[in-house]
């Protein structure tokens, strides 16, 4: 026998413990001595795992159990329902609600509203790396609606030692980095966007680059408030980012001119605007000449503009310090149904600070595999 393990005992005196096994009844149906029908049915009247209580005793008799095989409850263990709320408790950052009580021992986490989902990676595998509880969650970084399953966690036996689920609260340290995972909320509500090049300024084909964008960041709940098409020189690509700045957008996006032709200037530009870039290329597919940078509040732009004259406005009507991003968006994005644009852009509109490492981060995954038809977010390319 285990330090906590099986032993018999008098139904009459079982209220408190936990089931070993489930419990069957069996009624035959027929009728009555009045003529009334009788319940036919045969199943688990009682779980495994279940905490017999008191109205549970006279049925458990009359189904023939005087005696039943529990678990021994010793001080210190847990009922795995007990242990899964412990493990939930772990999970519920900003946005992140437990999807009611366990059940069989199992309990889910769900999205409290809309924004991207971030899990801690290193913290998450720690807490898995304790032998007999656990954590799955959905991938991160992706977009989730309130009510999505996030997450659902549980400990591996019906019972468990205490100091296994306090291994795992230790693993995840909650007190001094907060919960696992969390839903960070879209605050991003307008956008500029600059589309480049001399064949659009002219006339000669039309824009078609900018309304794949618009729709990008329409299911964000961002609405392009501000566009240009400046061409292809230098100094007009810098002018034209300066006064999207100065609109006080919460984003700028470029279209095009990101390859290493001697016309496309955009990297360029969008540096000499003042940009503090966090990345030019990115190790995915499509989307390699992607460019990541942001504005900071305490960084002028080229033309010298304070940086509180190009600060975005709060919700009401205050300037924000929260930097801008600006992103350079290579051709594929127009065309490719799921790029690097599309990895990064929930993140974007959150306003989750990205640093190299995280796009360094996508090279697993990020090549797109061009499945007909394209069931993006849910596949692979991640």
């Amino acid at each position: 026998m285990s330090e906590s393990g099986m032993r018999l005992v008098a139904t009459k005196d079982a209220m408190g413990h936990v089931l070993c096994h489930d419990m069957t009844q069996i009624l035959p149906g027929g009728t009555d001595a009045e003529g009334n029908e009788l319940p036919r049915y045969k199943g688990a009247r009682f779980r495994k795992g279940h905490v017999v209580t008191a109205e549970d005793v006279p049925v458990l008799l009359s189904m023939g159990k005087a005696h039943l095989y529990v678990w021994q409850r010793r001080p210190g263990w847990l009922h795995e329902d007990e242990a899964a709320r412990r493990m939930a408790a772990l999970c519920l950052g900003e946005g992140c609600v437990a999807a009611g009580e366990p059940r069989e021992g199992k309990i889910g986490i769900n999205a409290a509203h809309d924004g991207v989902f971030l899990v801690d990676s290193e913290r998450l595998a720690a807490v898995n790396s304790v032998d007999q509880v656990m954590v799955a969650t959905r991938r991160g970084n992706f977009g989730v609606r309130a009510g999505d399953a996030l997450a659902g966690t549980r400990v591996i036996p019906l019972v468990i030692d205490g100091a296994v689920v306090a291994q795992a609260e230790a693993a995840a340290d909650v007190a001094a980095h907060g919960p696992l995972m969390r839903v960070a909320p879209y605050v991003m509500r307008t956008a500029a966007v600059i589309a480049t090049g001399s064949e659009v300024k002219s006339g000669l084909i039309e824009d078609r680059f900018t309304p794949v964008v618009e729709r990008k960041l329409a299911r964000f709940g961002v609405s392009v408030t501000w566009r240009a098409t400046p061409g292809d020189a230098m100094d007009d690509v810098v002018a034209a980012i300066a006064e999207a700045r100065a609109a006080g957008v919460d984003m700028v996006l470029c279209t095009g001119g990101m390859s290493v032709d001697p016309d496309d200037n955009t990297p360029g530009a969008i540096k000499r605007a003042g940009a503090r870039i966090v990345t030019y290329g990115a190790p995915v597919l499509p989307g390699a000449m992607l460019l990541v940078g942001y504005f900071d509040p305490d960084a002028a732009d080229a033309t010298g503009a304070a940086p509180q004259d190009a600060a975005p406005q709060g919700a009401a009507g205050e300037k924000d310090a929260r930097p801008v991003p600006v992103v350079g968006l290579p051709g594929c994005v127009m065309y490719s149904k799921a790029t690097v644009f599309d990895l990064a852009l929930p993140r974007l509109v959150a306003g989750v600070p990205l640093e190299k490492r995280d796009f360094v981060a996508m090279g697993e995954g990020g090549l797109c595999l061009g499945c007909d038809p394209c069931t993006f977010p849910h596949c692979p390319f991640a």
